[in-house]
This record gives structure tokens, C-alpha cells and sequence, in this order.
């Protein structure tokens, strides 16, 4: 989001409270509409305060054209004056990936919108690409026009709603709710333990499973601040239900989530679709990718072309068991110290790490070894447990990995991104429970969730 407005993504994702804390670094105000502006990372060009000096200092009032810095001229501090968006050149500097090594990256007229897709850290351009191109007019002909009037009215429209909600008390959490939630909850947990005592290990499994597949939607709520839509209280709920009794780190799932709320479907920065080697759902994974959130590059490999050519048929499978995969993700989270080391959210690490010890003790020591007799018992009721899960992964998954990946750049505004990026999936009204809402148009939920709708 850098050099770019980002007011309506941080209203989504922040809580009021931040969102006034922030008001503390404000350095100035924009007078009139702000400029989308290229940074020198994404390959815009910049001017040295020396020549903005000298372009001021000019009578004629024309602007002189700026020449390209060399390579230990732009080690120097750059003015914070940018390049705007619709201004930039055909052809971007020469500059220096994340690994140090020098790229090139170039780009067509504005009105093809490549500029908008440029090679960041050292990242294979795919401009030229036809089905890029093809996918990208695809976009512009179906979804609404990219003008400023449009995109501001769709703006408008957002708020609008946002207002309504507001005005309705929607944003007022129903704790009638969670009430008949909590039922649902305890009574799977006992139908559980009650088989487990004897000896229907299978059965038990498959109830642990549910308990764990409904669970996740609590934590979900959480993790948007949906429940008293207070940071700490709603993080040390989600960290409850989720580390205690799931195993999970909710604290890793927010930061991956709002990642991906912010940039939905980018191939370069989306970690929820970014499953090299896995699945590919853009063929601009071919190129070999570099991850902005992983910082490293999705290898297009022997072996992911052996999987990608089959992952029609390995979906299913894999996606059956992909807690083991949040398993992974959470232990890098907590145990290498990914999360916040300072500020407010500092104490939410140790109480993760408490979670996990008190989760593996239960479930690994207590059920696994201590209630369950056999190898092959305990084998069993670890798959079947994880594989009842499977349906969360399936919806969450289909919502968005059917839908485009073309980058429209900066010009489309944040609901249209949202909506544009993911679909519903239908089931009858009677079944919403079971899907926690997530088989509905899951990102302009959560970005009003974020702010206390449920």
C-alpha cells in the first residue's frame, strides 16, 4: 500500500483505538484528492532534494525532466516526493532485487495497466505475457470502469453501507447467539469424551473433529475483533479456543488474514493462495515467484510440475488434511518469534506458547496415549479428527481459488478488489451454521466484521 491511499483498508482491519494512536505520526494533510504514487521499491523514480530545489528555483516554470541516479547516488536519502501513478514512464530504472543482485523491469503504456504489475524484489516480469493480458481485458470488460468517478462511487457506496450497518446496530455483537453456540459446542465436546470413555474411538474422533470444525468460526470472529471489539479480550478468546483447544495460533492466523483481506488474489503477496508447490491458480506461478509475506521465491520445480499437473486429483486429499499444515505455520509463528516482540501485543507470545504445552498435553498425552490403547488406534483417531476438519479448508479455499488473480493496479478501489476477488458458495439457509458464514462473500464480510459485524 505504500504510496497509495489506504484509508478505507486500514478503517477495515485497525479498531478505533489504533486507528487514533496512528493519528499521533500524522506528519500533514493532503488538500484535494491524493495521487496514487509509484515508490523507488516498486520501481518508481524519485527526485533528491537538491533537484526539487532547483526544479522550484526554475522562472520558466517547466518542468525539467530527471535524470536517472547511479547506483551509489541512490544509497543517498531519497525526498519522499514520488512519481504519480498515471505519470509513470514507459521504462523503469535499472535497480536492485531484495537478494542485491540488479533487475531490470519495464512496462507499457498506462492504458494496458502493466504498470501496475511490476517485478518487485527481483521477480520475473510478466507484461508481455499474453494470458496475462487476456485475463486482465477480461476484468476491465466485466467489472465496473477504473475512471476516479466510478471507483469513488463504489467508495461512497462502501461507507454508505458501513453507515446502515451502523445505524441498524448490526455491529452490536448478539450474545444470544454465542449462547446457542457454546450449546452446539459443549455437546459435541461431551458426545467426544463420552464415546472416547468407551472405547468408539472412531466416533470420537469424528465428534472431536466437528467440535474443531466449529470452533474455527469463533475464532474467526475473534480475530476480527467481532465479539466485544476489544483487541486484547477478543485475542485472548481467539487464543483460548484456538491454542488451548485447537492447537492453532490465532495471533498467526490475523496476520496472514489481514494480508490477505489487503491484497486478495495477488499472486506476489496473497499468502492464502500462495501453495507452490502444491497448487497453482495463476499460471504467473510458472515464473517462479518471489513470496512478499514468505520472502522467498515459490520455486517452480520438477516436483511442483509433477503435483501441479495432477493437483486437479490431489485437492481434495491434501486439503483433507490441512490442519497439519496450521499446525507448521503456527509453531514458526510462536516458536520463532514472528510475532510482536514489543508494544501491547508483546504478552499475547508467552500466552500462545502456554496454549500449545496445555494443548499437546490434553490431546496428545491425556487422549492420544494415556485413553487410547493401540498404535493403530492412536493413528487413526489423529487422521480421522483432522479429516473431519477438511470442509473449512474446502469453502475458504474455493471462495477465492476460482476466482481472477489479475493485478488492476491502483486505480481499483478497496470493496470492488474485495468483490471482484472472491464468490459465495450456495447451501441452504438451514446449513449457514455450518459454514460459520464463510460460504458467503467471505472479504466484504470481514471488512466489516473488522469493525463489529458478526
Amino acid at each position: 500500500m505504500v504510496g497509495r491511499d489506504a484509508t478505507n483498508e486500514v478503517k477495515a482491519f485497525h479498531s478505533l483505538e489504533t486507528q487514533q494512536f496512528m493519528r499521533k505520526f500524522q506528519i500533514g494533510r493532503i488538500e484535494g484528492q491524493w495521487e496514487d504514487v509509484v515508490p523507488p521499491i516498486q520501481g518508481g523514480k524519485f527526485m533528491k532534494r537538491d533537484e526539487i530545489e532547483n526544479r522550484t528555483e526554475s522562472e520558466s516554470g517547466v518542468e525539467e525532466e530527471v535524470g536517472e541516479s547511479s547506483e551509489e547516488e541512490r544509497s543517498e536519502e531519497p525526498s519522499p516526493i514520488f512519481e504519480a501513478s498515471e505519470h509513470r514512464t514507459a521504462s523503469f530504472r535499472r535497480r536492485r532485487g531484495s537478494n542485491g543482485a540488479a533487475s531490470d523491469s519495464s512496462a507499457t503504456s498506462l492504458d494496458s495497466l502493466e504498470l501496475d504489475k511490476p517485478a518487485m524484489h527481483g521477480c520475473k516480469q510478466t507484461t508481455g505475457d499474453a494470458r496475462t493480458q487476456e485475463e486482465l481485458q477480461h476484468d476491465l470488460d466485466l467489472f465496473p470502469s477504473l475512471d476516479p468517478i466510478t471507483q469513488a462511487t463504489i467508495i461512497e457506496k462502501y461507507n454508505q453501507l458501513d453507515s446502515r450497518i451502523k445505524a441498524a446496530s448490526l455491529y452490536n455483537c448478539n450474545y444470544t447467539a454465542y449462547a446457542i453456540e457454546l450449546t452446539r459446542y459443549t455437546v459435541l465436546a461431551l458426545l467426544s469424551y463420552y464415546l472416547l470413555q468407551k472405547q468408539y474411538f472412531v466416533l470420537s474422533a469424528a465428534f472431536l473433529g466437528m467440535l474443531w470444525h466449529q470452533l474455527v468460526f469463533t475464532v474467526h470472529d475473534a480475530g476480527h475483533m467481532g465479539i466485544t471489539h476489544n483487541y486484547h479480550t477478543d485475542t485472548c478468546i481467539g487464543i483460548l479456543i484456538a491454542d488451548f483447544l485447537g492447537g492453532l495460533s490465532v495471533c498467526w492466523w490475523r496476520q496472514n488474514h489481514n494480508v490477505h483481506h489487503i491484497v486478495t488474489n495477488s499472486a506476489e503477496h496473497d499468502p492464502d493462495i500462495q501453495h507452490m508447490s502444491l497448487f497453482a491458480i495463476t499460471h504467473r506461478f510458472f515464473e517462479s515467484l518471489r513470496s512478499t509475506y514468505y520472502d522467498r521465491i515459490m520455486t517452480y520445480d520438477p516436483f511442483a510440475k509433477f503435483m501441479l499437473k495432477y493437483q486437479h486429483y490431489f485437492y481434495y486429499p491434501i486439503l483433507t488434511f490441512g490442519r497439519f499444515n496450521l499446525y507448521v505455520l503456527s509453531w514458526q509463528y510462536i516458536f520463532l518469534g514472528q510475532g510482536p516482540r514489543k508494544g501491547p501485543a508483546r504478552y499475547h507470545h508467552h500466552l500462545e506458547m502456554l496454549g500449545q504445552a496445555f494443548f499437546w498435553y490434553w490431546f496428545g498425552y491425556l487422549l492420544l496415549y494415556r485413553s487410547i490403547p493401540t498404535a493403530t488406534s492412536r493413528i487413526l483417531y489423529v487422521l480421522v479428527s483432522h479429516a473431519i476438519t477438511m470442509p473449512v479448508h474446502v469453502q475458504i479455499t474455493l471462495s477465492h481459488f476460482a476466482m481472477s488473480t489479475a493485478d488492476l493496479g491502483p486505480a481499483e478501489s478497496f470493496p470492488q478488489r474485495m468483490l471482484r476477488t472472491t464468490m459465495d458458495v450456495d447451501c441452504p439457509a438451514w446449513l449457514d451454521f455450518f459454514h460459520g458464514g464463510c460460504s458467503f462473500r467471505l472479504c466484504i464480510i470481514c471488512s466489516l466484521g473488522s469493525r463489529g459485524i458478526i
